[in-house]
């Protein structure tokens, strides 16, 4: 009996001992199944900075300003100049006698511009009091105002935006009395593949 007892005894420490190890193996493999990682990279601007909100942002305003410089870097002015700027909306209603839809075959649209001359789809930033807006060359025009230095007709909305901001009345009306904007400083920044001239604009008729 005695020797019985201490057996049961000895069968219960045992079992004890051995689940205590096996929640002790869970407990440990609980941290090698993903459970608990290491803390995770802290963020770009928290590396750069000095652990502060203020330091996060001036890092975050160092990157925006590495990208724009990068940005600038890799745009290159092709060609630039000035010139007297016009509107137009060829879209092919007929309204105000246009004619037709823009030859480069795409539609009308805000950021399509008409050169007399300059390729087909050849992208141009122009700029006029401080406002800049980019458009792409989708169209002819002017027409005979381009012998008389009009080298650019500008959908009606950017021309809008570069004489004060704002919105034109309609597609057709730009809501103002101007009609032509003197200086509009143009910037090439990728000719385009189609129909036309690259450099100096010149007068419809005599090279497009």
């Amino acid at each position: 009996m005695k020797k019985r007892a201490t057996n049961l005894l000895m069968t219960g420490v045992m079992g004890s001992a051995m689940a205590g190890m096996l929640v002790a193996g869970v407990a440990a493999a609980s941290h090698d199944d993903g459970l608990e990682q290491t803390p995770a990279k802290k963020p770009i601007a928290a590396q750069v900075g000095d652990g502060t909100a203020n330091g996060a942002q001036k890092a975050g305003a160092a990157h925006k300003a590495q990208d724009k410089q990068d940005k600038k870097d890799k745009k290159k002015v092709l060609y630039s100049g000035t010139t007297t700027a016009s509107y137009f909306w060829d879209d092919g209603s007929g309204v105000n006698g246009d004619t037709g839809m823009p030859a480069s075959g795409k539609p009308m649209q805000e950021g399509l511009f008409a050169s007399p001359s300059w390729p087909l789809n050849t992208k141009v930033k122009v700029t006029y009091d401080g406002r800049s807006a980019v458009g792409f060359i989708g169209d002819r025009g002017p027409g005979e105002p381009s012998h008389h230095g009009v080298m650019l007709d500008l959908d009606t909305h950017t021309f809008r935006h570069l004489v004060d901001g704002g919105e034109p009345e309609n597609d057709y009306n730009t809501g103002t009395d101007q009609g032509h904007l003197k200086g509009v400083k143009y910037e090439i920044l990728k000719w385009g593949k189609g129909d036309g001239v690259k450099g100096k604009p010149q007068p419809f008729g005599d090279g497009s």
